[in-house]
């Protein structure tokens, strides 16, 4: 099949598209699409990357389902046999890169775990010794494995906007004193277990950012979880602190862009065929690596 880049499904009401996801209503359901869009710097860019939506669904399904024990998260159902019959029409293209969820509302923030030094954090660090208010030991480089796992949350950007890095503080004004614990509390817990699962693989996870909401007043993991768009992922037998690490993520686009003369705004430049297609290989290789299954 040929890359997804928006879906429009006849007869069932969609509700919003995100940087990479079409959201479509059920009632108290939603169905989420993963297309093949790919946002860099906040801003999504007009070539797909084949596979990529498979990815990120396949990969959140198989972490929602380990982190169970941790935390509840909205996932109902990745097979389209299991959708409402208006979904079912369209059960071809929602194959692989669909899940049916629960509704919740959202917490407007990120929750950022950094377990080593990469990307805005050690932008901050070089000129501050520190990460959103989080004071760090001096002395530290580019990829060095902080002391351990700190908590930096971010605000969520509208499309067009860059995500803001923000203090515990500042979460806690946002969301409430109780909510902001729990959410970093939890955060930190699905990190942890994460990266020992993936470091038996070989795996670093530098850093990841989840997202919560609450349903019934409880709060549930949600949207995706531990997957190439949202983390930093580094092969640990080439891992070298003080260089920029071979990533299979993002992060092999976002360093094609910064050789472009590209102000990072709205309308982003197309990709050549070769960094679309190493792109795909790289998401296709961290799916298969993590699960043990090939897409």
């Amino acid at each position: 099949m040929e890359p997804i880049y928006s879906t429009e499904l006849e007869g069932i009401p969609l509700i919003g598209r995100g940087k990479v996801r079409d959201i479509y209503d059920f009632d108290d359901r939603m169905m989420i699409v993963a297309t093949d869009r790919l946002s860099a710097f906040d801003v999504i860019l007009p070539t797909p990357i084949t596979d990529k939506g498979k990815v990120l669904t396949q990969i959140s399904a198989y972490w929602f389902s380990r982190m169970e024990s941790i935390v509840p998260n909205h996932m109902i159902s990745v097979d389209p046999d299991d959708y409402p019959e208006e979904a079912r029409a369209h059960a071809e293209l929602l194959q692989g890169r669909s899940m049916l969820v629960k509704k919740a509302d959202p917490l407007p923030v990120e929750c950022v775990i950094r377990g080593y030094l990469a990307g805005s954090g050690w932008k901050d660090y070089q000129q501050t010794s520190s990460t959103s208010g989080v004071q760090l030991p001096a002395g530290l480089e580019l990829s060095s494995q902080l002391p351990e796992p700190i908590f930096t949350p971010a605000t969520k950007a509208e499309h067009g906007d860059h995500d803001e890095n923000i203090s515990f503080e500042r979460m806690e004004s946002i969301v409430g004193v109780e909510v902001a614990r729990q959410a970093r509390d939890l955060a930190v817990e699905i990190y942890l277990k994460g990266s020992a699962e993936a470091a038996e693989k070989g795996i670093i996870i530098a850093d990841t950012k989840f997202e919560f909401g609450l349903l019934n007043g409880e709060l549930i993991l949600i949207d995706e979880v531990l997957t190439p768009d949202s983390s930093r992922f580094w092969p640990a037998d080439t891992y070298t602190v003080g260089v920029a690490q071979a990533s299979l993520d993002k992060q092999y686009v976002r360093d094609y862009l910064e050789t472009l003369d590209w102000d990072k705004t709205d309308p982003g430049p197309d990709l050549p065929d070769e960094i679309v297609a190493e792109t795909s290989r790289r998401y296709r290789a961290i799916y298969e690596w993590l699960t043990g299954s090939e897409l």
